[in-house]
Protein backbone atom coordinates (compact mmCIF):
# COMPACT_ATOMS: atom_id res chain seq x y z
CA UNK A 1 0.00 0.00 0.00
CA UNK A 2 1.76 3.17 -1.09
CA UNK A 3 1.69 5.99 1.37
CA UNK A 4 2.17 9.66 0.71
CA UNK A 5 5.12 10.11 3.01
CA UNK A 6 8.26 11.79 1.74
CA UNK A 7 11.12 9.60 2.90
CA UNK A 8 14.14 11.12 4.55
CA UNK A 9 16.87 8.77 5.68
CA UNK A 10 16.53 8.13 9.40
CA UNK A 11 20.24 7.72 9.82
CA UNK A 12 20.85 11.28 8.56
CA UNK A 13 18.01 12.68 10.61
CA UNK A 14 19.69 11.57 13.81
CA UNK A 15 22.20 14.42 13.37
CA UNK A 16 19.69 17.29 13.15
CA UNK A 17 18.43 19.52 15.94
CA UNK A 18 15.06 20.31 17.50
CA UNK A 19 14.31 22.58 20.42
CA UNK A 20 11.46 21.16 22.49
CA UNK A 21 8.59 23.65 22.56
CA UNK A 22 8.25 24.24 26.29
CA UNK A 23 11.45 22.73 27.65
CA UNK A 24 15.14 23.09 26.83
CA UNK A 25 16.62 20.37 24.67
CA UNK A 26 20.14 19.32 23.87
CA UNK A 27 21.27 19.09 20.26
CA UNK A 28 19.25 16.37 18.55
CA UNK A 29 17.42 15.64 15.27
CA UNK A 30 14.11 17.08 14.19
CA UNK A 31 11.35 14.57 13.97
CA UNK A 32 10.08 16.37 10.90
CA UNK A 33 13.30 15.43 9.13
CA UNK A 34 12.84 11.73 9.79
CA UNK A 35 9.99 10.67 7.55
CA UNK A 36 9.30 6.94 7.37
CA UNK A 37 9.58 5.33 3.95
CA UNK A 38 6.41 4.44 2.12
CA UNK A 39 6.06 0.74 1.33
CA UNK A 40 3.33 -1.72 0.43
CA UNK A 41 3.08 -4.81 2.57
CA UNK A 42 0.82 -5.94 5.37
CA UNK A 43 3.00 -9.01 5.83
CA UNK A 44 5.46 -6.96 7.88
CA UNK A 45 2.90 -6.63 10.66
CA UNK A 46 3.13 -10.37 11.31
CA UNK A 47 6.90 -10.04 11.58
CA UNK A 48 6.72 -7.16 14.07
CA UNK A 49 6.75 -9.21 17.29
CA UNK A 50 10.07 -10.88 16.51
CA UNK A 51 11.60 -7.61 15.38
CA UNK A 52 10.30 -5.86 18.47
CA UNK A 53 11.79 -8.46 20.79
CA UNK A 54 15.14 -8.15 19.09
CA UNK A 55 15.05 -4.37 19.27
CA UNK A 56 14.06 -4.46 22.91
CA UNK A 57 17.08 -6.59 23.73
CA UNK A 58 19.38 -4.44 21.62
CA UNK A 59 18.35 -1.11 23.14
CA UNK A 60 19.49 -1.51 26.73
CA UNK A 61 19.45 1.73 28.74
CA UNK A 62 22.74 3.55 28.52
CA UNK A 63 24.18 5.80 31.21
CA UNK A 64 24.56 8.61 28.67
CA UNK A 65 22.68 11.34 30.49
CA UNK A 66 22.89 13.24 33.74
CA UNK A 67 19.55 12.65 35.46
CA UNK A 68 18.74 14.85 38.48
CA UNK A 69 18.53 12.88 41.71
CA UNK A 70 15.64 13.21 44.18
CA UNK A 71 15.64 16.13 46.58
CA UNK A 72 14.61 15.22 50.10
CA UNK A 73 12.38 12.27 50.93
CA UNK A 74 10.06 12.50 47.92
CA UNK A 75 11.66 9.91 45.66
CA UNK A 76 8.62 8.59 43.79
CA UNK A 77 7.67 9.60 40.25
CA UNK A 78 4.30 8.53 38.84
CA UNK A 79 3.78 8.81 35.09
CA UNK A 80 0.68 7.92 33.04
CA UNK A 81 1.10 6.34 29.61
CA UNK A 82 -0.77 4.45 26.95
CA UNK A 83 0.78 1.04 26.48
CA UNK A 84 2.26 1.31 22.97
CA UNK A 85 4.71 2.84 22.35
CA UNK A 86 4.77 5.07 25.43
CA UNK A 87 4.56 2.34 28.06
CA UNK A 88 7.19 0.28 26.26
CA UNK A 89 9.60 3.22 26.06
CA UNK A 90 9.12 4.13 29.71
CA UNK A 91 9.24 0.60 31.12
CA UNK A 92 12.13 -0.64 28.97
CA UNK A 93 14.41 2.41 29.01
CA UNK A 94 13.21 5.38 31.06
CA UNK A 95 12.33 3.58 34.28
CA UNK A 96 15.72 1.82 34.61
CA UNK A 97 17.52 5.11 33.98
CA UNK A 98 15.50 6.92 36.64
CA UNK A 99 15.92 4.09 39.13
CA UNK A 100 19.65 4.28 38.55
CA UNK A 101 19.47 7.93 39.66
CA UNK A 102 17.66 7.02 42.89
CA UNK A 103 14.02 7.38 41.88
CA UNK A 104 11.15 4.95 42.47
CA UNK A 105 8.98 4.92 39.33
CA UNK A 106 5.28 4.08 39.15
CA UNK A 107 4.16 3.60 35.54
CA UNK A 108 0.36 3.76 35.20
CA UNK A 109 -1.02 2.48 31.88
CA UNK A 110 -4.29 3.75 30.40
CA UNK A 111 -6.31 2.40 27.48
CA UNK A 112 -7.82 5.73 26.39
CA UNK A 113 -6.92 9.39 25.98
CA UNK A 114 -9.34 10.82 28.58
CA UNK A 115 -8.28 9.35 31.92
CA UNK A 116 -4.54 10.23 31.82
CA UNK A 117 -5.27 13.97 31.76
CA UNK A 118 -7.95 13.70 34.42
CA UNK A 119 -5.50 11.85 36.67
CA UNK A 120 -2.74 14.37 36.03
CA UNK A 121 -4.98 17.38 36.56
CA UNK A 122 -6.28 15.95 39.86
CA UNK A 123 -2.77 15.33 41.19
CA UNK A 124 -2.83 11.54 41.00
CA UNK A 125 0.11 11.62 38.56
CA UNK A 126 3.28 13.69 38.36
CA UNK A 127 3.25 13.60 34.56
CA UNK A 128 1.83 11.84 31.55
CA UNK A 129 3.26 10.88 28.20
CA UNK A 130 0.78 9.91 25.49
CA UNK A 131 -0.65 12.99 23.77
CA UNK A 132 0.09 15.55 21.11
CA UNK A 133 0.56 19.24 21.77
CA UNK A 134 -2.66 19.98 19.90
CA UNK A 135 -4.66 17.44 21.91
CA UNK A 136 -3.38 18.86 25.19
CA UNK A 137 -4.30 22.41 24.16
CA UNK A 138 -7.78 21.29 23.10
CA UNK A 139 -8.29 19.51 26.43
CA UNK A 140 -7.16 22.62 28.32
CA UNK A 141 -9.70 24.71 26.40
CA UNK A 142 -12.56 22.23 26.63
CA UNK A 143 -12.09 20.94 30.17
CA UNK A 144 -10.37 23.75 32.00
CA UNK A 145 -7.16 21.81 32.63
CA UNK A 146 -3.92 23.69 33.27
CA UNK A 147 -1.48 21.32 31.63
CA UNK A 148 1.75 22.29 29.88
CA UNK A 149 4.20 20.72 27.47
CA UNK A 150 7.45 19.96 29.31
CA UNK A 151 9.17 18.77 26.13
CA UNK A 152 8.51 16.98 22.84
CA UNK A 153 9.52 13.32 22.71
CA UNK A 154 8.32 11.63 19.51
CA UNK A 155 5.98 11.65 16.51
CA UNK A 156 3.57 8.90 15.42
CA UNK A 157 2.28 9.53 11.88
CA UNK A 158 -1.50 9.03 11.64
CA UNK A 159 -2.70 6.79 8.81
CA UNK A 160 -5.71 5.41 6.95
CA UNK A 161 -6.18 1.63 7.28
CA UNK A 162 -8.59 -0.89 5.79
CA UNK A 163 -9.26 -4.61 5.65
CA UNK A 164 -11.09 -4.40 2.33
CA UNK A 165 -9.24 -1.93 0.11
CA UNK A 166 -5.60 -1.33 -0.73
CA UNK A 167 -5.66 2.13 -2.34
CA UNK A 168 -7.68 5.33 -2.36
CA UNK A 169 -8.96 4.44 -5.84
CA UNK A 170 -10.72 1.42 -4.30
CA UNK A 171 -12.75 3.59 -1.92
CA UNK A 172 -16.29 3.41 -3.33
CA UNK A 173 -18.81 6.21 -3.59
CA UNK A 174 -20.70 6.40 -0.31
CA UNK A 175 -18.03 4.48 1.63
CA UNK A 176 -17.93 4.70 5.42
CA UNK A 177 -14.73 5.99 7.00
CA UNK A 178 -14.22 6.04 10.76
CA UNK A 179 -12.30 8.90 12.37
CA UNK A 180 -11.50 9.83 15.99
CA UNK A 181 -14.36 11.54 17.81
CA UNK A 182 -12.30 14.05 19.81
CA UNK A 183 -11.74 17.57 18.53
CA UNK A 184 -8.02 17.52 17.80
CA UNK A 185 -7.60 13.97 16.47
CA UNK A 186 -10.81 14.24 14.44
CA UNK A 187 -9.44 17.40 12.83
CA UNK A 188 -6.10 15.72 12.24
CA UNK A 189 -7.83 12.81 10.48
CA UNK A 190 -9.87 15.10 8.24
CA UNK A 191 -6.78 17.13 7.38
CA UNK A 192 -5.02 13.91 6.34
CA UNK A 193 -7.88 13.00 4.02
CA UNK A 194 -8.02 16.54 2.66
CA UNK A 195 -4.28 16.59 1.94
CA UNK A 196 -4.78 13.46 -0.16
CA UNK A 197 -7.66 14.91 -2.20
CA UNK A 198 -10.55 12.89 -0.74
CA UNK A 199 -12.31 15.91 0.71
CA UNK A 200 -11.93 19.67 0.97
CA UNK A 201 -12.21 21.43 4.33
CA UNK A 202 -12.54 25.03 5.44
CA UNK A 203 -8.95 26.29 5.22
CA UNK A 204 -9.62 29.24 7.53
CA UNK A 205 -9.93 26.98 10.58
CA UNK A 206 -7.08 25.36 12.47
CA UNK A 207 -9.34 22.66 13.91
CA UNK A 208 -11.94 21.29 11.52
CA UNK A 209 -14.94 19.03 12.04
CA UNK A 210 -17.15 17.03 9.70
CA UNK A 211 -19.37 20.12 9.44
CA UNK A 212 -16.41 22.02 7.97
CA UNK A 213 -16.16 19.75 4.93
CA UNK A 214 -16.85 21.90 1.86
CA UNK A 215 -16.40 19.25 -0.85
CA UNK A 216 -16.94 15.49 -0.58
CA UNK A 217 -16.84 14.09 -4.14
CA UNK A 218 -17.00 10.43 -3.02
CA UNK A 219 -19.89 11.14 -0.64
CA UNK A 220 -17.97 9.58 2.21
CA UNK A 221 -19.96 8.84 5.34
CA UNK A 222 -17.94 9.69 8.43
CA UNK A 223 -18.32 7.59 11.56
CA UNK A 224 -16.88 9.34 14.60
CA UNK A 225 -15.49 6.79 17.05
CA UNK A 226 -13.40 6.93 20.21
CA UNK A 227 -9.77 6.67 19.13
CA UNK A 228 -9.13 3.55 21.20
CA UNK A 229 -11.81 1.61 19.29
CA UNK A 230 -10.94 2.62 15.73
CA UNK A 231 -8.85 -0.46 14.95
CA UNK A 232 -11.70 -2.70 16.12
CA UNK A 233 -14.13 -0.83 13.87
CA UNK A 234 -12.33 -1.99 10.71
CA UNK A 235 -14.65 -5.02 10.43
CA UNK A 236 -17.64 -2.68 10.15
CA UNK A 237 -16.35 0.20 8.03
CA UNK A 238 -14.57 0.55 4.70
CA UNK A 239 -11.57 2.32 6.26
CA UNK A 240 -10.50 4.10 9.43
CA UNK A 241 -8.02 6.84 10.26
CA UNK A 242 -6.12 5.52 13.27
CA UNK A 243 -3.61 7.13 15.62
CA UNK A 244 -0.16 5.57 15.43
CA UNK A 245 -0.11 4.12 18.94
CA UNK A 246 -3.41 2.28 18.48
CA UNK A 247 -2.38 1.10 15.01
CA UNK A 248 0.84 -0.42 16.37
CA UNK A 249 -1.05 -1.97 19.27
CA UNK A 250 -3.48 -3.57 16.80
CA UNK A 251 -0.63 -5.26 14.96
CA UNK A 252 -0.25 -2.83 12.05
CA UNK A 253 3.07 -1.49 10.89
CA UNK A 254 2.16 2.13 10.11
CA UNK A 255 5.09 2.51 7.75
CA UNK A 256 3.95 -0.36 5.53
CA UNK A 257 0.27 -1.00 6.21
CA UNK A 258 -1.30 2.44 6.04
CA UNK A 259 -2.94 3.30 2.72
CA UNK A 260 -1.98 6.94 3.27
CA UNK A 261 -0.09 8.56 6.13
CA UNK A 262 0.92 12.00 7.26
CA UNK A 263 3.91 13.61 5.62
CA UNK A 264 6.32 14.28 8.44
CA UNK A 265 8.13 17.18 6.73
CA UNK A 266 5.12 19.50 6.48
CA UNK A 267 4.88 22.83 8.25
CA UNK A 268 3.08 22.58 11.56
CA UNK A 269 3.83 18.89 12.11
CA UNK A 270 5.24 19.77 15.54
CA UNK A 271 1.69 20.18 16.90
CA UNK A 272 1.40 16.41 16.51
CA UNK A 273 4.54 15.62 18.54
CA UNK A 274 3.88 13.46 21.61
CA UNK A 275 4.92 15.41 24.69
CA UNK A 276 5.90 14.95 28.29
CA UNK A 277 2.99 16.78 29.95
CA UNK A 278 2.79 18.13 33.51
CA UNK A 279 0.74 20.68 35.43
CA UNK A 280 1.80 24.32 35.32
CA UNK A 281 3.14 24.34 38.88
CA UNK A 282 5.32 21.26 38.25
CA UNK A 283 6.93 22.34 35.00
CA UNK A 284 10.25 23.23 36.64
CA UNK A 285 10.24 20.55 39.35
CA UNK A 286 13.13 18.13 39.79
CA UNK A 287 10.81 15.25 38.89
CA UNK A 288 9.95 16.86 35.56
CA UNK A 289 13.61 17.57 34.84
CA UNK A 290 14.52 13.96 35.65
CA UNK A 291 11.75 12.57 33.43
CA UNK A 292 12.66 14.82 30.52
CA UNK A 293 16.35 13.95 30.81
CA UNK A 294 15.57 10.23 30.73
CA UNK A 295 13.03 10.51 27.91
CA UNK A 296 15.48 12.42 25.72
CA UNK A 297 18.46 10.18 26.42
CA UNK A 298 20.44 8.38 23.74
CA UNK A 299 19.03 5.14 25.11
CA UNK A 300 15.52 6.24 24.20
CA UNK A 301 16.66 7.52 20.79
CA UNK A 302 18.26 4.17 19.98
CA UNK A 303 15.28 2.21 21.30
CA UNK A 304 12.81 4.18 19.17
CA UNK A 305 14.88 3.79 16.01
CA UNK A 306 15.57 0.08 16.44
CA UNK A 307 12.21 -1.09 17.76
CA UNK A 308 9.72 0.93 15.71
CA UNK A 309 11.54 1.22 12.37
CA UNK A 310 9.99 4.54 11.36
CA UNK A 311 6.54 3.99 12.87
CA UNK A 312 7.68 6.20 15.74
CA UNK A 313 10.11 9.06 15.10
CA UNK A 314 12.02 10.84 17.85
CA UNK A 315 11.42 14.58 18.22
CA UNK A 316 14.41 15.64 20.32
Amino acid sequence: MKKNIVSVALSLALTGALLAGCGSSASAPKASEAAPEAAASSEAASEAPAASEAASEAAAPAADVDIPAPEGDDTKISIGVTSVPHGEIVNDVVKPLLEGAGWTVDVVEFSDYVQPNEALNSGELDANYFQTTQYMEAQNNERGFKLVNAGEIHLEPMGLYSKSITSLDDLADGATVAIPNDTSNGSRALQLLASNGLITVDSSKELVAVTDITENPKNINFQETEAAFLARSLDDVDAAVINGNYAIEAGFNPVKDAIISEETTTDGISKYFNDLVVTEDNKDSVKTKALYAALTSQGVADYIEEKYQGSVIKAF
